[in-house]
């Protein structure tokens, strides 16, 4: 500062518009805050909770076939699910995209670029990763799919995507916790990135292993994959609601 006063600084809340976590109160009651419908933060965190709970029940239906034939769901319907996941995925991420290119104020850019912004550059690889997501959970509702085809239209746009959320996982990882590893379990900032993080781990473990195998026919998915699906889902829908709670403890009047 000019006064040659030092002053904390956060690179994801200026980012998100939050109050530095030196300038918030440790801690204050956020449980009657929690409604925040004027909040960007508050919308970001809830639509990316609806997503990976849609993850959540369809990896279920998937492990659990006894509920959905009670529900006399079609293999391809329960992938609707996924597919109706990735939707909110993708206007999560674009908000949050949005919400990086904006930083500084105006003139407003719709995606902007800053390559060397590790926040802005997180937000954009995990809109991207969600993009291939809308790809391949919609491929994966495609009837008569062959072996190759399912490799081709479901599984590599999954990889692809998976290997684009990781990165991004690990440069918000980085931008919360200043480092290339780090332990803040006292900051609410660091737990929101780096249980997201293991949520990116889980997707990325589940693409590894969803490859369909030469001469497999209709629609095929491993055990071991959709598990990891569910553990990286849990690990969304619990980081996008302590990005509300986040949200509700230092949002700036």
């Amino acid at each position: 500062m000019p006064s040659g006063e030092l002053r904390a600084w956060s690179s994801r809340h200026d980012r998100k518009r939050l109050a530095i976590p030196g300038e918030a109160p440790p801690w204050r009651p956020w449980a009657p805050r929690l409604w925040l419908p004027r909040s960007l933060n508050w919308w970001i965190g809830g639509v990316f909770a609806v997503g990976a709970s849609l993850f959540v029940v369809g990896s279920l239906l998937t492990l659990a076939p006894g509920w959905a034939d009670r529900l006399a769901l079609t293999p391809a319907e329960v992938n609707s699910v996924y597919f109706a996941g990735s939707i909110p995925f993708t206007a999560a991420a674009y908000l949050q995209l949005w919400q990086a290119a904006n930083t500084g104020g105006p003139p407003r850019r719709f995606f902007g670029w800053r390559p060397r912004d590790a926040g802005w550059l997180s937000c954009a690889l995990q809109f991207a990763g969600t993009v291939l997501f809308n790809l391949n959970t919609f491929d994966a509702m495609l009837p008569g799919l062959g072996w190759f085809a399912q490799d081709l239209l479901v599984w590599t746009p999954n990889l692809v995507g998976s290997v684009l959320f990781l990165a991004s996982g690990y440069l918000a990882y980085i931008e919360a916790g200043h480092a290339h590893l780090s332990w803040r379990p006292r900051d609410l900032s660091w737990w929101v990135v780096a249980v997201n993080l293991l949520g990116c781990f889980g997707f990325m473990a589940s693409a590894l292993l969803a490859a369909v195998p030469p001469g497999a026919d209709g629609p095929w998915a491993s055990t071991p994959s959709v598990v990891w699906t569910l553990f990286g889902a849990v690990g969304f829908l619990i980081g996008a609601l302590l990005m509300q709670v986040e949200a509700a403890q230092y949002e700036r009047p």
